[in-house]
């Protein structure tokens, strides 16, 4: 089975209700909207939702918004099949509105092939793309008599975090740098939070805002842009573990069952108007995180370290403050980095085998 078409492990969904199931009991026969649902955050909510659906036998839907229902299909034929799961074509700027009345809304759309792939999108393109979805999210939500409404937006938003930086808090002052590459999704999710927190006040809707980091776990791809992807990727091909940089950037990782578990924390129990950095704050180095791949997977692959620090360049860093999801929502780390290789590198491992 191809991992395009594989469902996450049975002992995450558990894991993820073991720790939700009291959540759920308000959202018993309730009807919510997903952006973002064959995405990576997107369908380990699916996959969730439909697991606590059968679990609990809650009569819940999701009406799921996507540009291409086949691709969809091919992706998630165990979700696309199901009675409680049903998929609306259309483009997030610009899709026809669904009838009838919906009670929670996610947004978890995060098109960044609007700037991974398209290297010739203006920034002024990004943040009006990110703007457009937005408001159109927000216009149908108003229509549709949402009350719940999570807004998946990303760490980016605080901009630049220097290497000696703490872990950065949601009350940080930091913004998007201008004037640095790649900044204008950061300056975008920026907007979506301000044209979001604006409808919530003049509507009384209880919006939620997920910043999310870094992530690890099943359906993370092994050949894109994310370096422990491509690490566990190297690893069970037997090949050197390539750092195509000077491995300095400092990250965390929050493996995905965990994810699953602080977004839907957050949109049933987080504050209205209320951020929260989702991630972890177990920091390391790129380079530490390829002898990190190595230990987890017990493999003794070399490591090739591309490029050379410059002397006195200022390094990268991107590390939440996860305080205040721990201290007001009672949520952290469950899952070790070292278990989250393992875990993620067992399921590509069967669904290639």
């Amino acid at each position: 089975m191809s991992a395009a078409a594989k469902p996450l492990p049975a002992e995450d969904l558990d894991h993820v209700l073991a720790h939700t199931r009291e959540l759920w009991t308000e959202a018993r026969g309730q009807t919510f909207f997903v952006t973002g649902g064959t995405g990576f955050f997107g369908q380990w909510l699916l996959e969730s939702f439909t697991h606590a659906n059968d679990a609990l036998a809650l009569g819940m839907r999701a009406v799921v918004l996507t540009r291409d229902p086949a691709a969809f299909a091919h992706k998630a034929p165990h979700l696309a099949a199901r009675a409680d799961v049903r998929l609306h074509l259309g483009d997030l700027r610009t899709f026809a509105f669904p009838a009838g009345h919906f009670d929670g809304l996610i947004h978890a759309a995060a098109d960044t092939d609007v700037w991974t792939k398209n290297k010739e999108a203006s920034r002024g393109e990004v943040i009006a793309f990110v703007k457009a979805g937005t408001t159109r999210i927000l216009d149908f939500a108003e229509q549709a008599g949402v009350k719940n409404f999570l807004l998946v937006s990303s760490g980016a938003v605080y901009g630049p975090q220097p290497p000696e930086c703490p872990p950065v808090s949601e009350d940080s002052s930091g913004v998007p740098d201008p004037q640095a590459p790649g900044s204008a999704w950061g300056e975008g999710k920026c907007v979506a939070e301000q044209l979001c927190l604006a409808h919530a006040r003049r509507l009384g809707l209880a919006l939620k805002i997920a910043r999310g980091f870094v992530f690890v776990g099943p359906l993370q791809p092994l050949d894109g842009h994310y370096a422990l992807g491509n690490f566990i990727g190297d690893a069970l091909r037997g090949d050197p573990i390539e750092v195509r940089g000077d491995g300095t950037p400092i990250r965390s990782y929050l493996y995905a069952a965990d994810l699953a578990i602080w977004l839907w924390t957050i949109f049933f129990r987080g504050p209205t108007g209320r951020a929260y950095n989702v991630g972890s704050d177990e920091a390391l180095s790129i380079a530490e995180l390829a002898d990190a791949v190595n230990r987890a997977l017990q493999k003794n692959c070399p490591v090739i370290i591309r490029q050379i620090a410059a002397p006195g360049r200022p390094g990268s860093r991107y590390v939440p403050a996860i305080r205040r999801a721990e201290t007001e929502l009672g949520l952290r780390v469950r899952v070790s980095l070292d278990e989250a290789i393992q875990k993620t590198a067992a399921w590509h491992g069967t669904a290639n085998g």
